[in-house]
Protein backbone atom coordinates (compact mmCIF):
# COMPACT_ATOMS: atom_id res chain seq x y z
CA UNK A 1 0.00 0.00 0.00
CA UNK A 2 0.90 3.83 -0.68
CA UNK A 3 1.92 5.32 2.65
CA UNK A 4 0.13 8.35 2.75
CA UNK A 5 2.37 10.80 4.24
CA UNK A 6 6.20 9.12 2.71
CA UNK A 7 4.44 8.08 -0.79
CA UNK A 8 6.43 5.17 -1.46
CA UNK A 9 4.66 1.73 -1.48
CA UNK A 10 4.99 -0.48 1.66
CA UNK A 11 5.47 -4.48 1.71
CA UNK A 12 4.65 -6.14 5.25
CA UNK A 13 8.20 -8.02 6.29
CA UNK A 14 7.80 -10.59 9.03
CA UNK A 15 9.96 -11.77 11.32
CA UNK A 16 10.24 -14.27 14.39
CA UNK A 17 8.13 -13.19 17.10
CA UNK A 18 5.98 -10.23 14.99
CA UNK A 19 2.50 -10.37 16.50
CA UNK A 20 0.13 -9.61 13.33
CA UNK A 21 -3.18 -8.02 13.94
CA UNK A 22 -6.00 -7.83 11.88
CA UNK A 23 -4.49 -4.72 10.12
CA UNK A 24 -1.45 -5.94 9.18
CA UNK A 25 -3.06 -8.85 7.20
CA UNK A 26 -5.44 -5.81 5.44
CA UNK A 27 -2.27 -3.90 4.69
CA UNK A 28 -0.50 -6.94 3.22
CA UNK A 29 -3.55 -7.66 1.33
CA UNK A 30 -4.38 -3.99 -0.16
CA UNK A 31 -0.48 -3.80 -1.21
CA UNK A 32 -1.08 -6.25 -3.54
CA UNK A 33 -4.65 -4.93 -4.99
CA UNK A 34 -2.89 -1.59 -5.53
CA UNK A 35 0.34 -2.54 -7.41
CA UNK A 36 -2.15 -4.66 -9.49
CA UNK A 37 -4.40 -1.87 -10.72
CA UNK A 38 -1.06 0.61 -10.86
CA UNK A 39 -0.04 -1.89 -13.55
CA UNK A 40 -3.50 -1.79 -15.32
CA UNK A 41 -3.67 1.71 -15.14
CA UNK A 42 0.10 2.43 -16.34
CA UNK A 43 0.57 -0.23 -19.10
CA UNK A 44 -3.20 -1.43 -20.29
CA UNK A 45 -5.41 1.63 -20.37
CA UNK A 46 -9.10 1.41 -19.81
CA UNK A 47 -11.66 -0.80 -21.96
CA UNK A 48 -12.85 -3.88 -22.39
CA UNK A 49 -10.55 -7.04 -23.71
CA UNK A 50 -11.72 -8.36 -26.79
CA UNK A 51 -10.67 -12.09 -26.69
CA UNK A 52 -11.39 -12.46 -23.19
CA UNK A 53 -14.10 -15.05 -22.74
CA UNK A 54 -16.51 -13.54 -24.65
CA UNK A 55 -15.20 -10.06 -24.95
CA UNK A 56 -18.51 -8.41 -23.55
CA UNK A 57 -19.80 -8.36 -26.65
CA UNK A 58 -23.46 -6.76 -27.05
CA UNK A 59 -26.48 -8.17 -29.43
CA UNK A 60 -29.94 -7.99 -29.97
CA UNK A 61 -31.98 -10.79 -28.40
CA UNK A 62 -33.56 -12.60 -31.08
CA UNK A 63 -37.13 -12.27 -30.23
CA UNK A 64 -38.36 -8.90 -30.97
CA UNK A 65 -37.68 -7.76 -27.23
CA UNK A 66 -36.54 -4.58 -25.83
CA UNK A 67 -33.79 -6.14 -24.23
CA UNK A 68 -29.65 -6.68 -25.24
CA UNK A 69 -27.63 -10.06 -24.24
CA UNK A 70 -24.22 -9.41 -22.73
CA UNK A 71 -21.41 -12.23 -23.06
CA UNK A 72 -18.86 -13.13 -20.29
CA UNK A 73 -16.49 -10.84 -20.73
CA UNK A 74 -13.22 -8.91 -18.67
CA UNK A 75 -12.63 -5.08 -18.74
CA UNK A 76 -10.24 -2.56 -16.65
CA UNK A 77 -11.67 0.39 -15.32
CA UNK A 78 -9.80 3.95 -15.11
CA UNK A 79 -8.73 3.18 -11.59
CA UNK A 80 -7.19 -0.28 -12.47
CA UNK A 81 -10.25 -2.42 -11.44
CA UNK A 82 -10.62 -5.66 -12.93
CA UNK A 83 -14.46 -5.98 -13.59
CA UNK A 84 -15.38 -9.52 -14.57
CA UNK A 85 -18.65 -11.14 -16.10
CA UNK A 86 -18.66 -15.01 -15.64
CA UNK A 87 -21.96 -15.39 -17.59
CA UNK A 88 -24.28 -13.75 -19.93
CA UNK A 89 -26.73 -11.22 -18.74
CA UNK A 90 -30.14 -10.01 -20.58
CA UNK A 91 -30.34 -6.55 -20.02
CA UNK A 92 -33.87 -5.30 -20.09
CA UNK A 93 -35.06 -1.89 -21.53
CA UNK A 94 -38.24 0.24 -19.91
CA UNK A 95 -38.94 2.87 -22.30
CA UNK A 96 -40.96 4.05 -18.99
CA UNK A 97 -37.86 4.25 -17.20
CA UNK A 98 -36.56 7.24 -19.51
CA UNK A 99 -37.96 10.47 -21.74
CA UNK A 100 -38.04 9.21 -25.14
CA UNK A 101 -36.54 10.30 -27.76
CA UNK A 102 -32.92 10.12 -26.02
CA UNK A 103 -29.49 7.73 -26.04
CA UNK A 104 -28.94 5.24 -23.49
CA UNK A 105 -25.72 3.49 -22.60
CA UNK A 106 -24.87 0.26 -20.93
CA UNK A 107 -21.58 0.46 -19.14
CA UNK A 108 -20.14 -1.94 -16.71
CA UNK A 109 -18.66 -1.03 -13.40
CA UNK A 110 -16.79 -2.42 -10.64
CA UNK A 111 -17.39 -2.99 -6.72
CA UNK A 112 -17.13 -4.69 -3.87
CA UNK A 113 -18.65 -6.61 -1.50
CA UNK A 114 -18.08 -7.82 1.95
CA UNK A 115 -19.04 -11.39 2.15
CA UNK A 116 -18.73 -14.53 4.99
CA UNK A 117 -20.18 -12.67 7.88
CA UNK A 118 -19.12 -14.90 11.14
CA UNK A 119 -18.94 -14.25 14.79
CA UNK A 120 -17.91 -16.59 17.66
CA UNK A 121 -20.35 -17.11 20.32
CA UNK A 122 -17.40 -17.82 22.54
CA UNK A 123 -16.53 -13.89 21.99
CA UNK A 124 -18.95 -11.78 20.42
CA UNK A 125 -16.21 -9.14 20.18
CA UNK A 126 -15.01 -11.59 17.08
CA UNK A 127 -16.76 -11.29 14.20
CA UNK A 128 -16.37 -9.88 10.64
CA UNK A 129 -16.32 -10.95 6.85
CA UNK A 130 -14.52 -12.77 6.07
CA UNK A 131 -14.19 -12.16 2.36
CA UNK A 132 -14.49 -9.18 -0.06
CA UNK A 133 -15.82 -9.90 -3.44
CA UNK A 134 -15.08 -8.43 -6.00
CA UNK A 135 -18.18 -7.75 -8.68
CA UNK A 136 -19.49 -6.17 -11.45
CA UNK A 137 -22.69 -4.25 -12.45
CA UNK A 138 -24.22 -3.56 -15.75
CA UNK A 139 -26.75 -0.78 -15.92
CA UNK A 140 -28.44 1.27 -18.43
CA UNK A 141 -27.51 5.27 -17.71
CA UNK A 142 -28.33 8.64 -19.66
CA UNK A 143 -25.60 10.51 -19.46
CA UNK A 144 -22.74 9.67 -21.46
CA UNK A 145 -20.36 7.47 -19.93
CA UNK A 146 -17.48 8.59 -18.10
CA UNK A 147 -13.75 6.75 -18.77
CA UNK A 148 -12.89 7.58 -14.99
CA UNK A 149 -15.72 5.32 -13.65
CA UNK A 150 -17.44 3.13 -15.56
CA UNK A 151 -16.74 0.96 -19.32
CA UNK A 152 -18.98 1.29 -22.45
CA UNK A 153 -20.13 -1.69 -23.46
CA UNK A 154 -23.02 -0.05 -26.21
CA UNK A 155 -25.43 2.96 -26.43
CA UNK A 156 -28.56 2.83 -28.41
CA UNK A 157 -30.58 5.78 -29.78
CA UNK A 158 -34.32 5.07 -28.84
CA UNK A 159 -36.74 6.47 -30.55
CA UNK A 160 -40.56 7.41 -29.44
CA UNK A 161 -41.73 4.60 -31.03
CA UNK A 162 -39.34 1.83 -30.03
CA UNK A 163 -40.24 -1.52 -29.92
CA UNK A 164 -37.68 -3.70 -30.15
CA UNK A 165 -33.34 -3.70 -30.17
CA UNK A 166 -31.44 -4.96 -33.28
CA UNK A 167 -27.70 -5.48 -34.51
CA UNK A 168 -26.86 -2.42 -36.77
CA UNK A 169 -27.52 -3.07 -40.02
CA UNK A 170 -23.93 -1.00 -40.49
CA UNK A 171 -22.09 -0.97 -37.85
CA UNK A 172 -20.26 2.20 -38.81
CA UNK A 173 -23.61 3.94 -39.21
CA UNK A 174 -26.25 2.79 -36.35
CA UNK A 175 -29.81 3.90 -37.12
CA UNK A 176 -32.21 4.69 -34.20
CA UNK A 177 -32.76 1.37 -32.08
CA UNK A 178 -30.00 -0.53 -33.20
CA UNK A 179 -26.97 -0.90 -30.92
CA UNK A 180 -23.94 1.08 -31.51
CA UNK A 181 -20.77 -0.63 -30.43
CA UNK A 182 -18.67 2.48 -32.07
CA UNK A 183 -17.28 4.48 -28.97
CA UNK A 184 -16.60 1.05 -27.18
CA UNK A 185 -12.78 1.21 -25.08
CA UNK A 186 -10.27 -1.54 -26.16
CA UNK A 187 -7.76 -2.16 -23.33
CA UNK A 188 -6.09 -5.38 -23.34
CA UNK A 189 -2.84 -5.75 -24.06
CA UNK A 190 -2.37 -1.96 -25.23
CA UNK A 191 -4.55 0.63 -24.91
CA UNK A 192 -5.30 4.41 -25.15
CA UNK A 193 -6.80 7.33 -22.81
CA UNK A 194 -8.15 9.13 -25.75
CA UNK A 195 -11.95 9.00 -25.18
CA UNK A 196 -13.10 6.57 -27.53
CA UNK A 197 -15.54 9.31 -29.06
CA UNK A 198 -12.46 11.11 -30.31
CA UNK A 199 -10.72 7.80 -31.75
CA UNK A 200 -14.56 7.63 -33.79
CA UNK A 201 -13.50 11.25 -35.10
CA UNK A 202 -10.49 10.36 -36.40
CA UNK A 203 -11.26 7.36 -37.92
CA UNK A 204 -14.23 8.99 -39.72
CA UNK A 205 -11.91 11.82 -40.77
CA UNK A 206 -8.80 9.30 -41.95
CA UNK A 207 -11.66 7.70 -44.00
CA UNK A 208 -13.25 10.59 -45.84
CA UNK A 209 -10.00 12.24 -46.15
CA UNK A 210 -8.79 9.33 -48.28
CA UNK A 211 -10.93 10.12 -50.93
CA UNK A 212 -9.98 13.44 -52.09
CA UNK A 213 -6.76 12.51 -51.49
CA UNK A 214 -6.82 9.52 -53.53
CA UNK A 215 -8.27 11.73 -56.15
CA UNK A 216 -5.99 14.12 -56.33
CA UNK A 217 -3.26 11.59 -56.49
CA UNK A 218 -4.19 9.45 -58.63
CA UNK A 219 -6.64 11.38 -61.14
CA UNK A 220 -4.79 15.13 -60.73
CA UNK A 221 -1.43 13.55 -60.86
CA UNK A 222 -1.10 15.98 -57.35
CA UNK A 223 2.72 13.91 -56.73
CA UNK A 224 2.89 15.60 -53.29
CA UNK A 225 -0.85 14.43 -52.87
CA UNK A 226 0.05 10.81 -52.70
CA UNK A 227 2.28 11.54 -49.39
CA UNK A 228 -1.02 12.80 -47.79
CA UNK A 229 -2.77 10.04 -48.64
CA UNK A 230 0.02 7.91 -47.85
CA UNK A 231 0.03 9.70 -44.23
CA UNK A 232 -3.36 9.09 -43.22
CA UNK A 233 -3.65 5.12 -44.32
CA UNK A 234 -0.64 4.95 -41.77
CA UNK A 235 -2.20 7.02 -39.59
CA UNK A 236 -5.33 4.82 -39.81
CA UNK A 237 -3.07 1.53 -39.50
CA UNK A 238 -2.01 3.01 -36.76
CA UNK A 239 -5.19 3.67 -34.84
CA UNK A 240 -6.44 -0.09 -35.55
CA UNK A 241 -3.39 -1.17 -33.25
CA UNK A 242 -4.63 0.64 -29.80
CA UNK A 243 -1.27 1.81 -29.54
CA UNK A 244 -2.16 5.47 -30.48
CA UNK A 245 -2.35 8.20 -27.01
CA UNK A 246 -2.20 11.32 -25.85
CA UNK A 247 1.72 10.83 -26.15
CA UNK A 248 2.08 10.22 -29.56
CA UNK A 249 -1.11 10.84 -31.65
CA UNK A 250 0.51 14.84 -31.94
CA UNK A 251 3.44 13.74 -33.33
CA UNK A 252 1.73 11.55 -35.89
CA UNK A 253 -0.57 14.14 -37.10
CA UNK A 254 2.16 17.07 -36.83
CA UNK A 255 3.53 14.51 -39.91
CA UNK A 256 0.29 14.45 -42.08
CA UNK A 257 -0.35 18.53 -41.39
CA UNK A 258 3.90 18.47 -42.65
CA UNK A 259 2.58 16.87 -46.01
CA UNK A 260 -0.43 18.64 -46.33
CA UNK A 261 1.85 22.11 -46.52
CA UNK A 262 3.97 20.68 -48.69
CA UNK A 263 1.18 19.28 -51.14
CA UNK A 264 -0.03 23.32 -51.13
CA UNK A 265 3.23 24.59 -51.67
CA UNK A 266 3.50 22.09 -54.89
CA UNK A 267 -0.40 23.23 -56.06
CA UNK A 268 0.89 26.64 -55.42
CA UNK A 269 3.55 26.38 -58.10
CA UNK A 270 2.20 23.79 -60.48
CA UNK A 271 -1.24 23.69 -60.77
CA UNK A 272 -2.99 26.57 -61.13
CA UNK A 273 -6.19 25.75 -62.12
CA UNK A 274 -7.01 24.51 -58.35
CA UNK A 275 -4.53 27.10 -56.61
CA UNK A 276 -6.52 29.96 -57.87
CA UNK A 277 -9.96 28.88 -56.30
CA UNK A 278 -10.87 30.30 -53.64
CA UNK A 279 -11.60 27.18 -51.62
CA UNK A 280 -8.22 26.33 -52.19
CA UNK A 281 -6.69 29.09 -50.40
CA UNK A 282 -9.67 28.42 -47.31
CA UNK A 283 -8.30 24.62 -46.85
CA UNK A 284 -4.65 26.54 -47.21
CA UNK A 285 -5.48 28.73 -44.33
CA UNK A 286 -6.48 25.96 -42.40
CA UNK A 287 -3.48 24.20 -42.68
CA UNK A 288 -1.36 27.00 -41.86
CA UNK A 289 -3.39 27.89 -38.43
CA UNK A 290 -3.26 24.33 -37.68
CA UNK A 291 0.42 24.54 -37.87
CA UNK A 292 0.72 27.06 -36.02
CA UNK A 293 -1.28 26.07 -33.32
CA UNK A 294 1.37 23.40 -32.65
CA UNK A 295 3.57 26.20 -31.35
CA UNK A 296 1.49 26.50 -28.04
CA UNK A 297 2.90 22.73 -27.43
CA UNK A 298 -0.75 22.47 -25.58
CA UNK A 299 -0.82 18.56 -26.22
CA UNK A 300 -4.44 17.42 -24.55
CA UNK A 301 -7.43 16.61 -25.37
CA UNK A 302 -8.67 20.00 -26.30
CA UNK A 303 -6.16 20.46 -28.83
CA UNK A 304 -6.77 17.38 -30.76
CA UNK A 305 -10.08 18.25 -31.07
CA UNK A 306 -9.48 21.55 -32.59
CA UNK A 307 -7.19 19.85 -34.92
CA UNK A 308 -9.67 17.19 -35.79
CA UNK A 309 -12.11 20.62 -36.60
CA UNK A 310 -9.82 22.09 -38.73
CA UNK A 311 -9.07 18.81 -40.35
CA UNK A 312 -12.84 18.44 -41.00
CA UNK A 313 -12.75 21.56 -42.84
CA UNK A 314 -10.00 21.30 -44.93
CA UNK A 315 -11.97 18.53 -46.02
CA UNK A 316 -14.80 20.09 -46.93
CA UNK A 317 -12.56 22.73 -48.72
CA UNK A 318 -11.30 19.67 -51.02
CA UNK A 319 -15.07 17.88 -51.39
CA UNK A 320 -16.47 21.04 -52.45
CA UNK A 321 -14.10 21.95 -55.36
CA UNK A 322 -13.92 18.22 -56.39
CA UNK A 323 -17.30 16.60 -54.99
CA UNK A 324 -18.86 15.87 -58.95
CA UNK A 325 -15.56 14.23 -60.35
CA UNK A 326 -15.69 12.14 -56.70
CA UNK A 327 -19.20 11.28 -57.15
CA UNK A 328 -17.97 9.74 -60.92
CA UNK A 329 -14.77 8.03 -59.23
CA UNK A 330 -17.35 6.47 -56.45
CA UNK A 331 -19.61 5.54 -58.95
CA UNK A 332 -17.19 3.62 -61.58
CA UNK A 333 -15.47 2.29 -58.45
CA UNK A 334 -18.42 0.71 -56.53
CA UNK A 335 -19.57 -0.96 -59.99
CA UNK A 336 -19.23 -5.15 -59.48
CA UNK A 337 -17.90 -6.81 -62.10
CA UNK A 338 -20.51 -9.43 -60.81
CA UNK A 339 -23.26 -8.92 -58.10
CA UNK A 340 -22.44 -11.67 -55.59
CA UNK A 341 -24.80 -10.65 -52.90
CA UNK A 342 -27.49 -10.82 -55.35
CA UNK A 343 -26.65 -14.37 -56.46
CA UNK A 344 -26.61 -15.31 -53.26
CA UNK A 345 -30.19 -13.79 -52.44
CA UNK A 346 -31.49 -15.93 -55.44
CA UNK A 347 -29.69 -19.37 -54.05
CA UNK A 348 -30.93 -18.26 -50.72
CA UNK A 349 -34.54 -18.28 -52.01
CA UNK A 350 -34.26 -20.98 -54.82
CA UNK A 351 -37.20 -23.71 -54.37
CA UNK A 352 -35.71 -26.10 -57.69
CA UNK A 353 -33.66 -28.42 -56.94
CA UNK A 354 -29.26 -28.07 -56.58
CA UNK A 355 -27.91 -30.42 -59.30
CA UNK A 356 -24.29 -31.45 -60.47
CA UNK A 357 -23.67 -27.73 -62.19
CA UNK A 358 -25.67 -24.77 -60.96
CA UNK A 359 -26.01 -21.93 -63.19
CA UNK A 360 -27.53 -18.19 -61.44
CA UNK A 361 -27.18 -15.22 -63.41
CA UNK A 362 -23.85 -14.79 -65.09
CA UNK A 363 -21.93 -17.29 -62.44
CA UNK A 364 -21.73 -21.36 -62.83
CA UNK A 365 -21.18 -23.09 -59.67
CA UNK A 366 -20.23 -27.02 -59.65
CA UNK A 367 -21.50 -29.09 -56.91
CA UNK A 368 -18.52 -30.37 -54.68
CA UNK A 369 -20.40 -32.77 -52.24
CA UNK A 370 -23.92 -32.80 -50.44
CA UNK A 371 -24.74 -34.36 -47.37
CA UNK A 372 -28.33 -35.67 -45.54
CA UNK A 373 -28.40 -35.45 -41.93
CA UNK A 374 -30.55 -38.08 -41.19
CA UNK A 375 -28.74 -40.67 -43.58
CA UNK A 376 -26.39 -43.09 -42.09
CA UNK A 377 -24.20 -43.44 -45.03
CA UNK A 378 -24.09 -39.43 -45.36
CA UNK A 379 -23.51 -38.52 -41.91
CA UNK A 380 -20.50 -41.45 -41.74
CA UNK A 381 -18.80 -40.51 -44.69
CA UNK A 382 -18.91 -37.17 -44.31
CA UNK A 383 -18.19 -37.21 -40.17
CA UNK A 384 -21.28 -34.86 -39.28
CA UNK A 385 -21.43 -34.73 -35.90
CA UNK A 386 -23.56 -32.53 -33.35
CA UNK A 387 -21.95 -32.84 -29.60
CA UNK A 388 -22.47 -31.16 -26.24
CA UNK A 389 -25.81 -29.12 -27.46
CA UNK A 390 -28.13 -28.88 -24.88
CA UNK A 391 -31.64 -29.68 -27.03
CA UNK A 392 -30.97 -31.74 -29.87
CA UNK A 393 -34.25 -33.33 -32.29
CA UNK A 394 -35.02 -35.00 -35.55
CA UNK A 395 -37.98 -32.57 -37.59
CA UNK A 396 -40.02 -32.91 -40.79
CA UNK A 397 -41.32 -29.91 -42.85
CA UNK A 398 -43.18 -29.72 -45.14
CA UNK A 399 -42.90 -25.51 -45.67
CA UNK A 400 -43.66 -23.25 -48.48
CA UNK A 401 -40.48 -21.08 -50.05
CA UNK A 402 -41.03 -17.39 -51.22
CA UNK A 403 -42.49 -18.45 -54.50
CA UNK A 404 -44.85 -20.39 -52.52
CA UNK A 405 -43.72 -23.64 -54.31
CA UNK A 406 -44.09 -26.38 -51.33
CA UNK A 407 -41.40 -28.92 -50.26
CA UNK A 408 -41.32 -31.76 -47.83
CA UNK A 409 -37.71 -32.58 -45.89
CA UNK A 410 -36.80 -33.77 -42.93
CA UNK A 411 -33.60 -32.55 -40.69
CA UNK A 412 -32.18 -31.90 -37.35
CA UNK A 413 -31.87 -29.21 -35.12
CA UNK A 414 -29.82 -28.45 -32.13
CA UNK A 415 -29.02 -25.51 -29.68
CA UNK A 416 -25.63 -25.12 -27.87
CA UNK A 417 -22.74 -27.47 -28.42
CA UNK A 418 -21.27 -27.44 -31.94
CA UNK A 419 -21.69 -28.96 -35.22
CA UNK A 420 -18.59 -30.52 -37.49
CA UNK A 421 -18.36 -32.36 -40.60
CA UNK A 422 -16.18 -32.75 -43.61
CA UNK A 423 -17.07 -31.83 -47.60
CA UNK A 424 -14.72 -33.98 -50.18
CA UNK A 425 -14.46 -33.30 -53.99
CA UNK A 426 -13.26 -29.68 -52.86
CA UNK A 427 -10.39 -28.09 -55.48
CA UNK A 428 -8.26 -25.78 -53.26
CA UNK A 429 -7.89 -21.94 -53.54
CA UNK A 430 -11.27 -21.85 -54.87
CA UNK A 431 -13.70 -19.80 -52.51
CA UNK A 432 -16.49 -22.47 -51.27
CA UNK A 433 -20.10 -21.99 -51.05
CA UNK A 434 -21.72 -24.21 -48.41
CA UNK A 435 -25.71 -23.81 -48.68
CA UNK A 436 -27.94 -25.70 -46.47
CA UNK A 437 -31.98 -25.94 -45.94
CA UNK A 438 -33.02 -24.25 -43.10
CA UNK A 439 -36.60 -23.21 -41.71
CA UNK A 440 -36.58 -19.64 -41.74
CA UNK A 441 -39.39 -18.90 -39.26
CA UNK A 442 -36.54 -18.06 -36.25
CA UNK A 443 -33.66 -16.27 -37.37
CA UNK A 444 -31.85 -13.59 -35.81
CA UNK A 445 -29.15 -16.17 -34.79
CA UNK A 446 -25.28 -16.08 -35.25
CA UNK A 447 -22.58 -18.85 -35.06
CA UNK A 448 -18.77 -19.28 -35.41
CA UNK A 449 -17.15 -20.99 -38.24
CA UNK A 450 -14.32 -22.58 -38.20
CA UNK A 451 -12.73 -24.18 -41.15
CA UNK A 452 -9.70 -26.62 -41.47
CA UNK A 453 -9.22 -25.51 -37.57
CA UNK A 454 -8.75 -21.85 -38.70
CA UNK A 455 -11.33 -19.74 -36.91
CA UNK A 456 -13.31 -17.71 -39.93
CA UNK A 457 -15.99 -14.33 -39.61
CA UNK A 458 -18.73 -15.49 -37.74
CA UNK A 459 -22.00 -16.58 -39.85
CA UNK A 460 -24.71 -14.41 -39.50
CA UNK A 461 -28.56 -15.55 -39.96
CA UNK A 462 -30.49 -12.24 -40.08
CA UNK A 463 -34.38 -11.91 -39.64
CA UNK A 464 -36.72 -14.42 -40.03
CA UNK A 465 -40.24 -15.26 -42.27
CA UNK A 466 -43.57 -17.13 -40.94
CA UNK A 467 -44.81 -16.96 -43.83
CA UNK A 468 -42.46 -18.87 -46.28
CA UNK A 469 -40.27 -20.34 -43.94
CA UNK A 470 -38.02 -22.17 -46.58
CA UNK A 471 -34.53 -20.60 -46.85
CA UNK A 472 -30.73 -22.35 -48.21
CA UNK A 473 -28.57 -20.69 -45.86
CA UNK A 474 -25.32 -19.33 -47.81
CA UNK A 475 -21.78 -19.05 -46.26
CA UNK A 476 -18.65 -18.46 -48.23
CA UNK A 477 -15.54 -20.05 -46.89
CA UNK A 478 -12.92 -17.79 -48.37
CA UNK A 479 -10.59 -19.32 -50.84
CA UNK A 480 -7.06 -18.86 -49.42
CA UNK A 481 -8.69 -21.05 -46.19
CA UNK A 482 -9.35 -23.94 -48.62
CA UNK A 483 -6.07 -25.45 -49.09
CA UNK A 484 -6.59 -29.23 -49.30
CA UNK A 485 -9.41 -31.80 -51.05
CA UNK A 486 -11.24 -32.13 -47.58
CA UNK A 487 -13.40 -28.94 -46.07
CA UNK A 488 -13.64 -29.62 -42.34
CA UNK A 489 -16.06 -27.37 -41.25
CA UNK A 490 -17.30 -26.66 -37.59
CA UNK A 491 -20.29 -24.74 -36.42
CA UNK A 492 -20.60 -23.13 -33.15
CA UNK A 493 -23.69 -21.29 -32.14
CA UNK A 494 -23.23 -18.23 -29.67
CA UNK A 495 -26.89 -16.92 -29.80
CA UNK A 496 -28.57 -17.89 -26.75
CA UNK A 497 -32.08 -19.86 -26.75
CA UNK A 498 -31.49 -20.18 -30.70
CA UNK A 499 -31.46 -23.71 -32.04
CA UNK A 500 -29.86 -24.01 -36.01
CA UNK A 501 -31.77 -26.48 -38.11
CA UNK A 502 -30.20 -28.17 -40.92
CA UNK A 503 -32.18 -30.23 -43.62
CA UNK A 504 -30.24 -30.76 -46.72
CA UNK A 505 -26.00 -29.19 -47.31
CA UNK A 506 -24.62 -28.88 -50.44
CA UNK A 507 -20.98 -27.86 -51.53
CA UNK A 508 -20.33 -25.65 -54.38
CA UNK A 509 -17.22 -24.05 -56.20
CA UNK A 510 -17.29 -21.23 -58.82
CA UNK A 511 -16.57 -22.88 -62.35
CA UNK A 512 -16.86 -19.63 -64.70
CA UNK A 513 -18.25 -16.14 -65.18
CA UNK A 514 -20.51 -16.02 -68.14
CA UNK A 515 -20.54 -13.11 -70.32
Amino acid sequence: MVDAIERHYKRINFFRGFLTTEKDWNDAERYHVEKRKLHNRMLHGPGIVPHALGGFRVAARGRGELAVEVQPGYAIDAQGSDIFIWEPEIKIVNPADFKLPTTIYLVARYLEEFTDFISYKENLEYKGHRRVSEKAKLEWIVTEPDIANEVELCRVALDKDVKRITDAKDPYNPKPNEIDLRFVPIAGIVGTFIPPSILWELFDLIRKSKTVYAYLFHTLKVLSAGDVLHGFITFEMMLHTQLVDLRNVFALYLTVLNHQWGMVEDIDQNVPQVSSQRDFANYKKHVEIALQKYEERRYDVGFLKMLIAYQNECFKFLEAMFSKQLKREVKAIDKPMTDLDAIIEKIKTRSDSFEEVLTIDDMTFRRCDWIDPLEHDSETQHKFKIEGARDKYRTRQKLKYPDSKTVEDAGIAYEGGNCTFELNGIEPGKDVYVVWRMDYVHGDWEAEMHANDRRLPNCVCGGEDRKFRWRNWVYVVPGEHVREVTLRLKQVPITADRDINIFKLWAYQPLRSGG
